[in-house]
């Protein structure tokens, strides 16, 4: 077991989360291997966010509970908390449920971690994997994605897409690095197939602005992504933006607030979006929660066409 330090227990969870194989070797967690049939399947369209609803007690605490990040299946929810009962100042936990028509369990806490040596900066971004997609448990150690994507900055909130179309994988993610927008500022690295090394990480400039922009998370065609920031013209301290495009080879239009139904006059960020497309996972510091932030969700109908 290697313990973590809080910084990096929230990359390590994402970004294992994201390589994770099934019985298939095809890869579950935020996001999965776009098919042919995915994307013939994703010609569809979706209606307005629900208002946002805790997680209640059994997930949430008096403490920080942040980042959340769902399996493929639903059945999974990773969380970064520091409750008590963990190794550092943020673990990583899960919580489990037998079908997405049953409530969340307990979380408990991973037993895995990040590695600390051997980084390239402040903040890295690491990779786990395991080798059944049913074992929350089973995670190998956690190993640095190298000096390539890292740098002497932050990497922080790794998440990805996989396109069977193209073979490529690209990998979104935050840093703070010279030569951004802003604060923090959103980035991709892509690789060719299952097995190559990622390339140097491209500034995303049509999603980023001179605050601070972090978290993403993209629909599994590829066409539609989410994202965290604190720029001008938000309702609160960070509100979740959405922006889409017209295939994976084109710009991301404009990020657009997804208003006051979803976002707060507090910090709302760390969007997670399920497989199927209809359920937005957030972290808020909004009133009425239980703890320092708390974690909540949102839905929305898909519409047939």
């Amino acid at each position: 077991m290697i313990a973590t330090n809080g910084r990096i227990a929230r990359l390590a969870v994402l970004a294992a989360l994201a390589v994770a194989c099934g019985p298939d070797d095809r890869p579950v967690g935020p996001a999965a291997k776009v098919t042919a049939h995915d994307i013939a399947d994703d010609q569809l369209a979706y209606g307005p966010w629900s208002a946002p609803v805790n997680l209640g007690p059994v997930i949430n605490t008096s403490f920080i509970d942040a980042d959340p990040a769902i399996s493929k299946d639903g059945l999974s929810l990773y969380i970064s908390t520091d409750r008590p009962g963990g190794l550092g100042d943020l673990d990583i936990w899960v919580s489990q449920r037998a079908s997405v028509d049953d409530p969340w369990g307990p979380p408990q806490r991973m037993y895995f971690g990040s590695l600390r040596a051997g980084g390239c900066g402040g903040s890295d971004l690491y990779v786990s994997h395991r080798h059944d997609a049913k074992d929350d448990f089973g995670w190998e150690p956690a190993v640095n994605l190298g000096c390539v994507v890292n740098t002497p900055s932050d990497e922080l909130f790794p998440t990805f897409f996989e396109d069977d179309v193209t073979g490529m994988t690209t990998l979104y993610y935050a840093s703070n690095r010279p030569g951004g927008l802003g604060g923090f500022d959103i980035y991709t690295s892509t690789r060719s197939g299952d097995d190559g090394a990622f390339g140097p990480g491209v500034l995303v400039a049509e999603l980023n602005s001179s605050g601070r922009d972090s978290r993403t998370a993209i629909r599994r065609d590829g066409l539609e992504i989410f994202l965290a920031s604190d720029r001008a013209g938000g309702l609160g301290d960070r509100d979740l933006y959405v922006s889409t495009r017209a295939s994976a080879l084109d710009a991301w239009s404009t990020p657009l607030n997804l208003g006051p139904v979803v976002n707060s006059a507090a910090r709302d960020g760390a969007p997670a979006l399920s497989f199927d497309g209809t359920t937005l996972y957030f972290f808020s510091g909004r009133l009425g929660g239980f703890g320092g932030s708390d974690l909540y969700v949102t839905t929305r109908q898909r519409i047939d066409q």
